[in-house]
């Protein structure tokens, strides 16, 4: 899979989501998400949403994902300096 296709993916799945996913080898990749869907979610439940878009990609195509879940709130108040 590629950095577009998951990001696709991804949109597709959460209604309004953001998703901003990079990787160096098709294999590893990181994605930061946001969405409003995530309010009120702990982090691990907001993982569980994003692993949900990409159903059986997740270990097979997609052998590792680190996540930034964010809110439009909370990611709007990040330091990025």
């Amino acid at each position: 899979m590629t950095p577009e296709q998951i990001t696709a993916q991804i949109q597709a799945g959460l209604a309004g989501a953001k998703a901003m996913v990079t990787s160096g080898d098709n294999v590893h990749f990181e994605a930061v998400v946001v969405a409003a869907a995530f309010a009120g979610k702990r982090s691990v439940q907001r993982h569980q949403m994003v692993y949900a878009t990409l159903g059986a990609a997740v270990g097979n195509e997609i052998h590792a994902l680190a996540l930034q879940v964010f809110t439009p709130e909370e990611y709007a108040g990040q330091s990025r300096g």
